[in-house]
């Protein structure tokens, strides 16, 4: 009995994001140069979902990092199909309050838009306090409480929209067949218009910076689960797929002129 209540305790912490992750355990870390963060598989595909949209309206990071410290404090980054009252999805939007219907807001895609669309529309959300911004979006009963979540959503912000450079890897042992096609549109609805070339299992994608560059090659590593994902390439860093421990990025040959990201899966 004792030894049931002690992994209860601990899956419950885990689901919190309280808990380090165990050696082997399933998860992506993203690291910036003096903070990281641990995810579920789940947890980083949808939040390079909300940062790549960040991208794609050509927002700050600090938008990101508003977003992200919400959905932290809102759902632990999951996407709920229940919450206070009517409030569903990733931000806990409500039907009721004209944010769109409960189909709409569990989409994560109609959720995240809808969350910067309110955002940008208050003021100096640029320079303004994360949390005090958050909160004029959110309108929550908890109104100090996006600050437990600032440092976290920053982390996530500056790996995912390509500032901090090698900055996200994943372990995966699903071993999931390999789908460069649904990968490119992935990226593609994400991100917008994304110059990316398909051949067979390898996608070449010519970024328009290497900040861009960063961001795609970070959005095909925390989405390898779905997409079957065995190597990235940028930079001259590599990342390849292991299924016993957390992949740490390595040198490589970088290409010559206009940043270059090679994905390659199963």
């Amino acid at each position: 009995m004792v030894a049931a209540l002690a992994v209860g305790a601990f899956m419950l912490l885990q689901n919190q994001n309280v808990t380090t992750p165990l050696p082997g355990q399933q998860r992506c870390v993203a690291r910036t140069s003096n903070a990281s963060v641990a995810l579920d598989l789940d947890q980083a595909r949808l939040s390079s979902i909300i940062v790549g949209l960040s991208v794609r309206r050509g927002l700050a990071p600090r938008a990101a990092s508003i977003a992200m410290a919400t959905v932290y404090q809102e759902t632990g980054i999951r996407n709920l199909d229940y919450g206070d009252r009517d409030s569903v999805g990733l931000f806990q939007q409500r039907p009721s309050q004209g944010w769109g219907t409960p189909e709409q807001l569990m989409d994560p895609y109609y959720a995240t838009n809808k969350f910067y669309d309110a955002l940008v529309r208050v003021d100096n959300w640029e320079t303004g306090d994360i949390n005090d911004v958050a909160q004029k979006v959110q309108r929550s009963g908890y109104p100090e409480a996006y600050r437990d979540h600032e440092s976290d959503g920053r982390v996530l912000a500056s790996t995912l929209t390509g500032h901090s450079a090698a900055g996200i890897s994943c372990l995966d042992k699903k071993k999931a067949d390999g789908d460069a096609a649904g990968l490119v549109r992935s990226l593609k609805k994400t991100f917008g218009s994304v110059p990316a070339q398909r051949d067979g299992t390898v996608i070449t994608i010519k970024a328009r910076s290497t900040t861009l560059a960063w961001a795609y090659a970070h959005y095909a590593v925390a989405n390898a689960s779905g997409f079957g994902v065995t190597s990235v390439k940028t930079s001259g860093q590599t990342w390849q797929t292991d299924s016993r421990n957390l992949p740490e990025w390595s040198a490589a040959s970088p290409a010559a002129g206009t940043p270059v990201v090679t994905i390659t899966v199963r």
